[in-house]
């Protein structure tokens, strides 16, 4: 049994996924203002994953990290590119840089808060997309792959529409309809509902 518990935070409205079992706790991603929400629920985390490094999603990592002494996993290292400081930072730096503890490229699988984890790299809003699969517990994270009645934006550096769409069909889309979607932005979906509905995945 998870305990889910989201913050949402930043310019971005990015959520934060407090994710807590009997093996341990973890967060998936870490918007503005998510440290300051951990330290006020006296959750303590082992892990936190990055769904990719767009800065609305990683402006507190350096901070969880150093608060929690946890591990930070994503698909690749930090990078300024991936952050997308150079488009909309103006010249400033919007994340204090971290550091990467494992780099998840080319991995298919994860163990981590007493839990294992189905990764799906599904690039195409970022090169570094990825959403982590709970299979036991029919859950997603995400990321800005999938939204209620949307799909991520294609049109930052490293985009592809093409990649974002083969990626959602092949990966996500192939999931069990019950799978709830715990997305970047927005409320929770699930994946018979944007199967059905969603406009950008009808079937012709």
């Amino acid at each position: 049994m998870l305990n889910i518990h989201t913050f949402t935070g930043g310019i971005a409205q990015t959520n934060a996924w407090l994710v807590e079992s009997p093996g341990g706790s973890l967060l998936v991603d870490a918007p503005e203002g998510a440290s300051r929400w951990l330290l006020a629920r006296g959750a303590r985390i082992e892990a936190l994953l990055l769904t990719h490094q767009h800065f609305d999603h990683v402006q507190d990592a350096a901070r969880v990290k150093a608060e929690h002494g946890c591990r930070i996993l994503a698909w690749s290292p930090f990078s300024r590119i991936l952050t997308l400081e150079n488009l909309v930072g103006g010249g400033y730096e919007l994340v204090p840089e971290y550091q990467v503890d494992e780099v998840l490229d080319s991995r298919g699988q994860l163990e981590v808060g007493g839990l294992s984890w189905n990764l799906l790299h599904v690039p195409g809003h970022s090169p570094d997309s990825l959403c982590f699969h709970q299979p036991e517990t029919s859950e997603l994270f995400g990321g800005d792959v999938l939204f209620l009645d949307g799909i991520g934006r294609t049109d930052f550096p490293g985009g592809s529409l093409e990649q974002l769409m083969t990626g959602i069909r092949e990966k996500v889309l192939v999931l069990p309809d019950g799978t709830r979607i715990r997305p970047g932005h927005g409320p929770a979906t699930t994946i018979g509902r944007e199967r059905h509905h969603n406009p950008f995945l009808s079937q012709d």
